[in-house]
């Protein structure tokens, strides 16, 4: 029995010490990978303190509410569970093949002048031209999004409508937050030498800077600030999200929507966030929008608050008073459990019911907003 006892107790030191080190080599790895982004000084918390979405070092929604879930230990297990588990419906969770995209002729870009035009690289990610400009949003270019390319699920399509080095000089990028499918380390490092502006919300800085991009060229908003460049207003405008790219860094940042406007053409962006009245304050204050790309997609019971589900993004492009809206968020990874084409079925059936206006290009289809709305209204997601 002692000696059974003696086993027992060796075996669960070497555990003990095991755990420590796979401890120890995460925090060491966090620590130093870049990729996990800049750390938030005292001295820039401060410089947020006036800030009313910034209370006690975080920042925080509308009525200070509190998006993040309640993660019991079953609930991760059963969530982790969810991801990973074979899908048996009719449909998957992953598309059927390869998803072909629209690919760019980098001298067509170059062609558009006086039109306003979108190109969808799917997910949330857009190449807008608008008066002779180029603008990136949330540009994440990357095959996963997570902090290494072995983890988290591949993109659904093996190619991009243009690669990053075939991109011509960009005038300014807008990003939402610093979740890894909307600020993708790699991207940016590509991205940065041809980026005349970067446009982000309180404290996303810290990312930037870290990753080269001089301070210079850097400008940051809190919800209802406004920039100018070029005859085009960029405003920086609510969400009800989060944020954070390892767990103690958790809110440290702010998330917004935005909008691009000029003498003719209004542009909403909502970025992450679920359905709340902050929607129709936008709408209230800056709408009516000409088209607006609202999230539809990665939505989960099991976090209601963080992401719209369908029939709420149809609402919400009511709330803002959009014209017409194309739901995004979808179409590129699998980040929650849903059937991969099921946020646009849903949405589809939501928008007629309230009778507006839905367009679903294809990935790298160019969307022709003014004069006219043009785009092919193909069902393409049919194919997979």
């Amino acid at each position: 029995m002692k000696h059974l006892n003696k086993i027992f107790k060796r075996m669960t030191t070497i555990l003990f010490i095991l755990i420590g080190l796979m401890t120890f080599s995460i925090i060491v790895f966090i620590s130093c990978s870049p990729q996990f982004g800049g750390k938030l000084s005292s001295t820039q918390k401060a410089n947020y303190v006036s800030s009313p979405n910034f209370k006690e070092g975080k920042f925080i929604n509308k009525d200070e509410l509190q998006v993040s879930p309640k993660i019991t230990f079953s609930g991760f297990i059963q969530g982790i569970g969810t991801m990973f588990s074979k899908d048996t419906s009719a449909q998957s969770t992953m598309p059927n093949g390869d998803i072909l995209v629209e690919e760019l002729n980098p001298a067509d870009i170059s062609k558009i002048k006086d039109a306003t035009r979108l190109i969808w690289f799917g997910h949330s990610t857009f190449l807008i031209q608008l008066k002779n400009k180029n603008i990136l949003i949330d540009p994440m270019f990357g095959q996963a999004p997570s902090p290494v390319s072995w983890a988290g699920g591949k993109r659904f399509s093996s190619k991009l409508p243009i690669e990053i080095e075939n991109l011509p000089q960009i005038d300014a990028v807008l990003l939402s937050h610093d979740h890894y499918d909307h600020l993708d380390y790699g991207s940016i490092l590509a991205l940065k030498d041809k980026v005349k502006i970067f446009y982000t919300p309180l404290g996303l800085s810290i990312h930037l800077e870290k990753w080269g991009v001089e301070k210079e060229r850097i400008i940051e908003l809190d919800w209802w600030e406004e920039s100018n460049q070029d005859q085009l207003i960029f405003r920086c405008t609510p969400a009800q999200h989060a944020s954070g790219r390892k767990p103690n860094a958790m809110s440290n940042i702010l998330w917004s929507s935005w909008i691009i406007n000029s003498e003719k053409v209004n542009l909403f962006f909502s970025g992450d966030g679920g359905y709340a009245d902050h929607f129709k304050e936008i709408g209230e204050k800056y709408g009516p929008f000409d088209f607006a790309m609202m999230e539809c997609g990665q939505y989960n019971k099991m976090w209601p608050k963080l992401h719209m589900f369908p029939e709420q993004t149809a609402q919400a492009s009511i709330d803002i008073k959009a014209k017409q809206f194309m739901p995004i968020h979808w179409g590129a990874f699998r980040l929650s459990n849903h059937e991969w084409d099921e946020p646009i079925m849903r949405v589809q059936k939501a928008a007629k019911k309230l009778n507006i206006p839905v367009i679903i290009p294809k990935i790298g289809e160019p969307i022709m907003i003014e004069p006219i709305i043009k785009y092919s209204n193909e069902t393409w997601w049919e194919n997979y």
